[in-house]
């Protein structure tokens, strides 16, 4: 069994041929080259997990030949062979990246356990890339499923915004995939390796979410009976996704706003303050700028949410989108109940095309499972929808046209709202209409 790939780049033969059979007993797979030219041509063409690399080389320095290994391919590790006499050679080396270096002759006994460490090394950064390639695919963009405008436009708002550690107010209707997009904002964002909590605050009595989020100390009330952690402890080094934040009591609201703007919390019966190291991703699908107005929602809390707001579309206004996304499903849930089902039929489309989608992705996600179940066949048919989706006629009013002047109006403020990161008065504003026709005209539209 192969233990990994090895490169020797040497211009002795001699040497070159002795190190090469060696560490073939050994296991390796071994690869070699005359010169440093010839070493990176054959690095292009298999790349090697570790590197042992004499320093005069006949073309090139390998100090410098080190630096551009590691530019290249930064998960090899470079192993330089040093004359006696220019170990500061090999100093050098190491700053450069490699992994270390030995002297020619009077360190052969050190060549193997030394080469195992590095290769050691290498297989595990390997490994570490690979999940987090894996990671990126179940949790990365590259999840979310279109083509239309409207999701582009969201997600390039989403990765520009992972970059940096800002919060962000998810805005949209239920089932239009808010947590899916925190997950890949965090999975984006330099707190990737650390942990990603989500949860829903609609979930929880006031005085059980105050315990879950901040944790308590024991004795604080009736069966506390020792130290608790909190989410947001939980989340430390990381990102913590607050679903439904228009559900918080005004009292936890007050408590949040301390977190975001001190990352200080108290414990529920404790008088010393936690400190940690969170980002705040939250979401909502009511209209917090109205439950503001109504008092039932703090404004400064609110505006600290709003540094940086994405609104995510309705699947209603992304119906170009809806074939790939039921395409990804039948493919997922035919997996997943051992079945042969490859297609969509042209009307089962259509039908889907047709609905409004009140419950957005999620919806979509569950008739494709019911129908997938239910399907006798290798191809879906309309047959196998809801009666409610059967039934459904296509009409203008549910249709996103290119011709159709309130579709296209629909699409434009939608837009603005994303340009403005859901700052109503600014749309308004750029808009040219009064910010009382733009709230008629997202009540109209479904966008409230």
């Amino acid at each position: 069994m192969q233990k990994g790939k090895l490169l020797i780049i040497d211009d002795e033969e001699r040497l070159r041929g002795l190190l090469a059979r060696i560490l073939q007993l050994e296991g390796y797979e071994v690869f070699t080259a005359p010169t440093g030219k010839d070493g990176l041509k054959k690095l292009q063409q298999e790349p090697a997990n570790v590197v042992l690399s004499d320093v005069k080389l006949p073309d090139i320095n390998g100090i410098e030949l080190t630096s551009q290994i590691k530019n290249t391919w930064p998960a090899t590790e470079v192993i330089v062979l040093t004359a006696f006499g220019t170990i500061n050679d090999g100093v050098k080396a190491i700053k450069l990246g490699a992994f270390d270096y030995i002297t020619k002759g009077d360190d052969n006994e050190k060549i193997i356990p030394l080469v195992s460490k590095a290769m050691d090394k290498a297989l595990l950064q390997q490994r570490v890339q690979e999940l987090e390639n894996k990671l990126n695919d179940k949790f990365g963009f590259d999840r979310i499923i279109g083509n239309s405008a409207a999701i582009k436009e969201v997600i390039s708002l989403a990765q520009k915004v992972a970059l940096t550690d800002t919060t962000v107010l998810l805005l949209g209707e239920t089932g239009t995939g808010k947590e899916v997009f925190a997950e890949a904002i965090h999975q984006a964002s330099s707190r990737k390796g650390k942990p990603f909590v989500a949860v829903n605050c609609s979930a929880f009595t006031k005085e059980l979410l105050e315990s879950e989020l901040f944790g308590h100390k024991a004795g604080a009330f009736t069966g506390a009976a020792k130290d608790k952690k909190g989410l947001f402890e939980e989340a430390n080094g990381g990102t913590i996704f607050l679903d439904e934040m228009g559900e918080l009591d005004l009292e936890l609201q007050a408590k949040l706003l301390r977190v975001l703007e001190s990352q200080q919390f108290l414990k529920v019966g404790d008088t010393k303050p936690t400190q940690v190291n969170v980002r705040i991703l939250a979401a909502t699908n009511r209209d917090l700028q109205a439950e503001v107005e109504s008092n039932h929602f703090r404004s400064d809390l609110f505006y600290r949410l709003s540094v940086f707001q994405i609104v995510l579309p309705a699947l209603r206004e992304r119906k170009n989108d809806i074939p790939l996304l039921a395409g990804f499903f039948v493919q997922y849930f035919a997996s997943k109940v051992k079945k042969q089902v490859t297609g969509i039929s042209r009307g089962f489309t259509e039908k889907l095309e047709a609905y409004s989608w009140p419950g957005n992705i999620r919806e979509l996600k569950n008739v494709i499972e019911r129908a997938v179940i239910l399907c006798e066949g290798q191809e879906l048919d309309e047959t196998l929808l809801p009666n409610d989706i059967l039934h459904t006629q296509l009409s203008r009013s549910n249709m996103l046209s290119a011709f159709d002047l309130s579709s296209v109006e629909k699409l434009h403020i939608q837009r603005v709202l994303n340009h403005t990161q859901g700052n109503r008065i600014e749309a308004a504003r750029l808009l040219n209409i009064g910010v009382a026709t733009l709230y008629r005209k997202l009540k109209e539209y479904g966008l409230a």
